[in-house]
Order: structure tokens, then C-alpha cells, then sequence
């Protein structure tokens, strides 16, 4: 918890009063709801009147927001995204609600402690990275600046995975998240929406009604969402799935007991696994099913909200925003067009002016396979009411390119229909052109939207692509998951900066300051004091909190380079073992991050970092100078343990493919000083907090594609660097797979065949800036002062301000 200032004697007496009725609250949801006295009560009983008790006090502000906003007409927003990494929740409502003293002591009253029944509450396994995690903080931001909202998802019951490590390697197993129930949640009946899939479109009157072959239930399920000192409570509607008729009698008395089930199962299938893999044409089809179910629920809810209150759906534009994270939810705009032409009867310029007011694009990826796209004939035979309506979007866009004197080299990239040989539905064209505004999330992400896979979409729409660099909530990634921080930070600078982030720069002045920085480390050292025990705990490798922590913690991919880090890793090893008499900084380096399923390099890449950390931490010629771990199932409370603690924060990735990344902001914010390249949001970072205070190597995005075009020869690169020779050859070769010799043979091949990621090229300069940091934390007075220079100047990535930017430019809500 944040230090508190010191109470006047009313103060104390206040919350004297407010324990004893907090207490007083606790016992009676204990006995009445949960069915249980104060001696037979087990922890997890306790958990549950805690959260009980304080959702009751959540549940007033939450219809309190709820009629304000129909009072006072507010325009609303609505954010569709296909994830929501929220964690747990617990921590953070008690801190929002200004609880968290009262009901620690209310608990202490029963012999039990706060801190160790949060660690209950298993995180909610509603996302897998950046993308659902920033959804997540931008909910909160929207609350906490007090903007009418629900966020739009789907309830899954075993999220994408949860991840175990057997020998090295990486097993999925189901999440179980919801095996006890939800205490947040409310299901809501009402409602419910059928959404449809297959059939046939047949004409009625002067239009035409789709008539599905098959259609399931959606029904929302509630989570309020607290805002900063319970300002706001606005709401998380998730959608879960059931079959119209959940069992077919007939079948299953006729013995047929599988057969008879198999709607239910069919519509359980769309909520039960986030990103469920796509490498066969069944995946690809339930992909497409999970993301028009959730997009048709929510655009059917928000059309009715509007009807039901507002009357003329011709105003859709005026009293809601509806913004697109990512790709995904494409599809919404298709949909929203269904309705608004087949059910509500506008014409079709009309409808396509309500759609293009109402709805906004946010782009978070460069790379094509995550741009998202359909084959035709699966598109069309799941949705084929869409088909007929993109058809005739496409139609009107292809005339104003051709208007707009556009060559067919352009028109074709525009298409919302790919007619290569694999004729394909492009998403994020069809959203593109759906949108009024699309945005990038991060400065230079944007700018190459508009020069690359968007290049011939912003020559038609020049005024259309804008960037809303992303941040993070500091409640969460601050206050909570870093007390001692926050504490140091309200007696240096006071307490304006837990109400506005940008606040924190009044830091800056106290760089030089020893004393701070002593204090600071002090804290950073029990921070990695306690995720030494932590990880211990879950690996069995005991760490030296002395050590210098270098930290990589992310969704593994390619293009995010945890190989670069993993092959220097080796030199170094071989650099400590060859050079005994160096005074090297002893280092640990922590990494964590899931693979997706049917990823073969990235799970690949994770074994290699076992059998790293294997054959390392059992070498004692390194004497305890480097050690690795890889950290299991990385999700957002093990995030809350690791940033925290955190003295080096990798943010590698080939430059031009990052989009933004939150992770940089994340670490900066708790004293970690950033390694990376100029991508994404770290170039923005750079800017804030000085070239002096950041570690930046490699090429530039620039750099990267003029080195693809003109030929990139990597075998020649790697047998020019010693280092990078050795550590190639010696992971090749099978050092660190004995077990198996040519177990990394193909995967160090593709770096000397074509090396995409550009690992080979930055590695000798990424081994600099590792040599740099090395020099860099030897001066400790010098390190704690770059320390303070990057929390003073974060503050300016909250999520705050990100939203108050969408909020004025985008939705006009502000």
C-alpha cells in the first residue's frame, strides 16, 4: 500500500469509524452470502467477503456513474477489443476506492493478512500481451477521467494458456480461472442477442433479410471497472456463448448422447480459448466465429442502447465512439452496416455515413500476417449478408480511388479484396475504410503506417491516419505494484503526481541528490530481494539481489529478438569463462514470455533459453558472475513482482516492427534504465528522458529495410564477428543440447540463410551497449541518477494522457 500522510486526530478517528464498519460489513457477507462463521471461515472464504464487501461499495458508484450519464446524455465510448489482460482485481479497486487501509485492518482483526489473500484471486485469463493489456489500462483511464464507457470482449473460460515448462519445453495447459467462479461479475440476462452464421440472403420487398443456418446466444456478463478515487465506475461487458436449444432430446434418447450435446459444444467452442491456433482450415474458421460473435453481440447492444434512449439511430455518431483495437473486430463494421440498412432501413450512403462518424481504427502492428485477413469462400459462407456488404464498400472506395486519379498498382492495395490466387477478405483495409479515424501508437509506428502497409490508403484519405502514443495506468504500474517507491516519491515531490503522472518531472531537480538515490536503491534491492525468493520458489535458482537484474519479459516472437539477447547471453558466458581475471559485473538475466501454439521458432527459442540456463547456472567457473531463468506462465501479476524489481530493461526488437510497446514505459516508471534499438515508443522515451539516461544501439528502421533491399548478406556478418561466430556455432553444434546435437541446427541456419530479424547485423553493437551497461551500473552514483532522470520523465506516458488525446481528437467526448 502507498504511504499515507500522517493523520490529523479526525483523520484517525474517521478511519477508525470506517474499519469498524468495513469489519462490521465483512462478517455479515461472510455469514449471509458465503454461508460461513468467523471460526469456520478458510482463507479463500475470506477472500470472497472481502471482495463481496467491497463490490457492494463499488456497485453504489457504478449506478450512480450509470444514471448520471443517462441524465446528462453523455456521449459514450465503446472499445471493442478481442482482449482485456486485466489481472487481478482486487489490489486495484482497493486502492482506487481508497479502501485498502480500512479493510486491512478489518482483516487483521481476524488474524489474517491483506497481501496474503490477494495472492488468492487467480489473474483473469482474458488476454495474452500488450494488446490486451493496454485495453485493460485504457479502461481504467477512461474511468478515472471520468468518460462514460464499456469495453466490449468475449468471457473466456480458458484463456489462450497457461504455460508450463517439462524439461526445457513448453506445454500449454488450460487456464482455470473461473473453477471457482467470478465474484466480480453479474450476468445479464437482458442482454442477450442471437447472432447468426451461414444461410442464405433473400430478397424482401425493396430489400433483402439474411436468413442464418445457424445461430447461438450471446449473453453479457458484467465487470465494473473502478476509476482513480472512485470517480467513475464504468463497465467491462464480456460475451459468453450458449446453443439456442442446449440439447437435442430426440438424439440423446435415441442414444445418441455426443451427437445431441453438439450445439452446446459448437457454441462453447467460441469462448473457450483466446487465439485458438489457425494453421488448419477449422482454426482459421473458428477464428472468424469468435470475432464476428463478439463484434455482432456488442454492435447489436450498442444499437439497441441507442434506439432504446435516443430514438433516431441517425444519431449513433453523435452519442456513441466506437473505437477498434486492432484488427479483430474489423468486422463491426460490416455488421454495424447489416443493421443499419437491413434492420433499420437506411439507405445505403446513409448508413455508410452513420458507420464511417461512429467508428474509429486503432492499428498496433506492421506485420502483414497480423493484419489479419480471410479467404474468400470461408468469408463468404459464414457471412455471406457481409460479403454482399463489403462487396459493395469495396465498390465505392475503388471508385473514389479511381476518381481520385489513383494508378491500378494503388487501387489494387487498396482493394478490400485481395484477387491474388488465394482470394482473401483484408480486415484491416475494410477498417481502414470504416473509420473516420485510424490511429498508430507510437510516432514512428505511424509514420510508417502511412508510408507502408497503409501507403496507398492515406494517399486517398490523407487526413485520416493520426497516433495516440500508448502509455500505462501508473495506479497499477506505479502505486501498487511498487509501494516503496511511491512512498520515497510523495515525501520527495508530495502527492500531486497520484492525481496526474506528468507531475512526477518535478523529480528531475533531484538528481543529484545521494541521499534519494540511496533510498532508492534500498528499495529497488528489496524489490529484487523479494522476486529472488519469489522465483526460487517457482525454479528452484537461487539469485544474488546484488546482481545487476536484466530483464526481458514479453510475448515471444522473432521480430521481439529474445534470440539476440539469448546468443549474447552465450558470448558473454564464454567471455566470463575465457577472461577470469576481468572484473566482470555479475548479471542475471530474467526472461519470461508465452509462444503461441503452433509457433515452432518461438517455442524453440524458449527451450534454447532452458538449456542456457541449464548448462550456466551448473558451471561454477562463472562463479556466480551470470546467471539465467526463465520465469513460467508470465501473466500480469508476475509482471506486478518482476518490473519492480528490474535494473535493465530489454527493449531489442528489430527496429520498425515494434509498434509501440508499454513494457519500456512500465520499467522506466519503476528505475529500470531502457537497452534498445529506435523503435516503437523507446525513440519517444529517448526524447523524455535524455540520450545520456537511455542505452541505444543498432540500426534504424531505415537502416533495416535499405539493408533488405539492397541484398543482406548475414553469413558474411556472423563469420566477421568472433563473438557472434562462437556463440552461433557453439548453440549450433549442440553445447547446450548434448541430448540432442541438432536440435538448433535449422534455427541458427535461418541466420546465416536470411536472418529477417536482423540478429546477426545489431549483435556486435548490441554486445557493445551490454559492455556499456556493465560500465554504466559500476558508477552507482551515475546509475541512480539516470534512474531518477527516467521516473521524472515518464509520467508523460500514462494512459491518462493517451485517452484525454483520444478523447479530445477522436471521439470528442473531452
Amino acid at each position: 500500500m502507498p504511504a499515507e500522510p500522517i493523520p490529523t486526530p479526525n483523520d484517525t478517528e474517521a478511519r477508525s469509524i470506517d474499519t469498524q464498519n468495513t469489519d462490521a460489513l465483512l462478517v455479515d457477507v461472510l455469514r449471509h452470502r458465503i454461508g460461513k462463521d468467523e471460526r469456520a471461515a478458510k482463507p479463500h472464504d475470506w477472500f470472497t467477503a472481502a471482495v463481496l464487501t467491497l463490490r457492494d461499495r463499488i456497485i453504489d458508484r457504478w449506478m450512480e456513474a450509470t444514471r448520471r450519464t443517462y441524465e446528462e446524455k453523455d456521449k459514450r465510448v465503446y472499445y471493442l477489443s478481442l482482449e482485456f489482460l486485466i489481472g487481478r482485481l482486487m489490489r486495484d479497486a482497493l486502492s482506487n476506492m481508497e479502501m485498502t487501509g480500512e479493510m486491512e485492518q478489518a482483516l487483521r482483526n481476524h488474524g489474517f493478512d491483506l497481501a496474503a489473500l490477494e495472492e488468492l484471486e487467480p489473474d483473469a485469463a482474458l488476454g495474452n500481451g500488450g494488446l490486451g493489456r493496454l485495453a485493460a489500462c485504457f479502461m481504467e483511464s477512461l474511468a478515472s477521467l471520468d468518460i462514460p464507457a464499456y469495453g466490449y470482449g468475449i468471457r473466456y473460460v480458458n484463456g489462450m494458456f497457461r504455460q508450463r515448462i517439462d524439461d526445457g519445453w513448453q506445454v500449454e495447459l488450460p487456464e482455470t480461472w473461473l473453477a471457482h467462479g467470478n465474484p466480480w461479475e453479474f450476468e445479464r440476462r437482458e442482454s442477450s442477442y442471437h447472432v447468426g452464421f451461414g444461410g442464405e440472403v433473400v430478397g424482401s420487398g425493396d430489400g433483402v433479410e439474411w436468413h442464418p443456418h445457424e445461430e447461438v446466444e450471446a449473453t453479457a456478463v458484467d465487470t465494473p471497472v473502478v476509476g482513480w478515487r472512485g470517480k467513475r465506475v464504468n463497465t467491462l461487458r464480456l460475451w459468453t456463448a450458449s446453443a439456442l436449444d442446449p440439447i437435442r432430446l430426440d438424439a440423446f434418447n435415441a442414444g445418441e448422447h455426443a451427437e445431441a450435446l453438439s450445439d452446446q459444444v459448437r457454441a462453447d467452442s467460441l469462448v473457450r480459448v483466446l487465439y485458438p491456433a489457425d494453421s488448419s482450415p477449422a482454426g482459421q474458421e473458428l477464428r472468424l466465429r469468435q470475432e464476428f460473435f463478439f463484434s455482432s453481440a456488442s454492435i447489436q447492444d450498442i444499437v439497441r442502447r441507442h434506439v432504446q434512449y435516443e430514438g433516431d439511430i441517425r444519431t449513433l455518431p453523435d452519442k456513441a465512439a466506437i473505437q477498434l483495437n486492432d484488427t479483430h473486430p474489423s468486422v463491426a463494421v460490416a455488421e454495424l452496416m447489416r443493421l443499419l440498412i437491413d434492420v433499420h432501413g437506411l439507405e445505403f450512403e446513409e448508413a455508410w455515413d452513420v458507420t464511417r462518424r461512429t467508428i474509429a481504427y486503432t492499428n498496433h502492428t506492421l506485420l502483414p500476417e497480423a493484419l489479419e485477413s480471410w479467404p474468400l469462400p470461408l468469408f463468404e459462407r459464414l457471412l455471406p449478408r457481409h460479403m454482399q456488404i463489403v462487396y459493395a464498400i469495396n465498390s465505392r472506395v475503388l471508385r473514389e480511388a479511381r476518381k481520385a486519379g489513383l494508378d491500378d498498382g494503388a487501387i489494387s492495395a487498396i482493394s478490400l479484396i485481395d484477387e491474388g490466387g488465394d482470394r482473401r477478405v483484408r480486415m484491416a483495409n475494410l477498417a481502414f475504410a470504416g473509420a473516420h479515424s485510424v490511429n498508430g501508437v507510437a510516432a514512428l509506428h505511424t509514420e510508417l503506417m502511412k508510408e507502408t502497409v497503409f501507403a496507398d490508403l492515406h494517399k486517398l484519405y490523407p487526413d485520416r491516419i493520426n497516433n495516440k502514443t500508448n502509455g500505462v495506468t501508473p495506479r497499477r504500474w506505479l502505486q501498487q505494484c511498487n509501494p516503496g517507491l511511491t512512498a520515497i516519491l510523495r515525501d520527495t515531490i508530495g502527492d500531486a503526481f497520484l492525481d496526474d503522472a506528468e507531475k512526477l518531472v518535478e523529480l528531475d531537480r533531484f538528481a543529484g541528490d545521494t541521499t534519494l538515490g540511496e533510498r532508492l536503491a534500498e528499495v529497488k534491492r528489496a524489490n529484487k530481494v523479494a522476486l529472488a525468493a519469489h522465483i526460487r520458489e517457482l525454479t528452484g535458482v537461487r539469485l544474488n539481489p546484488d546482481a545487476l537484474f536484466d530483464v526481458q519479459i514479453k510475448r515471444i516472437h522473432e521480430y521481439k529478438r529474445q534470440l539476440l539477447n539469448l546468443i549474447e547471453t552465450v558470448a558473454l558466458y564464454d567471455q566470463i569463462r575465457c577472461h577470469p581475471e576481468r572484473d566482470w559485473v555479475p548479471r542475471v538475466k530474467i526472461i519470461g514470455g508465452k509462444a503461441a501454439p503452433s509457433y515452432h521458432n518461438a517455442k524453440l527459442i524458449i527451450k534454447l533459453a532452458n538449456d542456457i540456463a541449464r548448462r550456466i547456472n551448473s558451471d561454477p567457473s562463472v562463479g556466480g558472475l551470470l546467471k539465467v531463468v526463465f520465469v513460467p506462465n508470465y501473466n500480469v501479476s508476475l509482471a506486478e513482482r518482476i518490473i519492480p524489481a528490474a535494473d535493465l530493461s530489454e527493449q531489442i526488437s528489430t527496429a520498425g516492427m515494434e509498434a509501440s510497446g508499454t513494457g519500456n514505459m512500465k520499467f522506466a516508471l519503476n528505475g529500470a534504465l531502457t537497452i534498445g534499438t529506435l523503435d516503437g515508443a523507446n525513440i519517444e522515451i529517448k526524447d523524455r528522458v535524455g540520450d545520456e539516461n537511455i542505452v541505444i544501439f543498432g540500426l534504424t528502421a531505415e537502416e533495416v529495410a535499405a539493408r533488405r533491399a539492397d541484398g543482406y548478406n548475414p553469413r558474411e556478418v556472423i563469420e566477421h564477428s568472433r563473438e557472434l561466430h562462437q556463440a552461433v556455432e557453439a548453440i549450433a553444434s549442440g553445447v547446450f543440447s548434448p541430448d540432442d546435437p541438432h536440435r538448433y541446427t535449422g534455427l541458427m541456419g535461418g541466420l546465416y540463410d536470411h536472418d529477417w530479424f536482423m540478429v546477426a547485423s545489431d549483435f556486435d553493437a548490441y554486445a557493445a551497449a551490454q559492455r556499456s551497461v556493465d560500465a554504466r551500473w559500476e558508477d552507482q552514483a551515475g546509475w541512480r541518477k539516470a534512474v531518477v532522470h527516467n521516473i521524472a520523465n515518464v509520467g508523460w506516458f500514462s494512459s491518462d494522457r493517451t485517452i484525454s488525446e483520444y478523447a479530445r481528437d477522436i471521439w470528442k467526448v473531452m
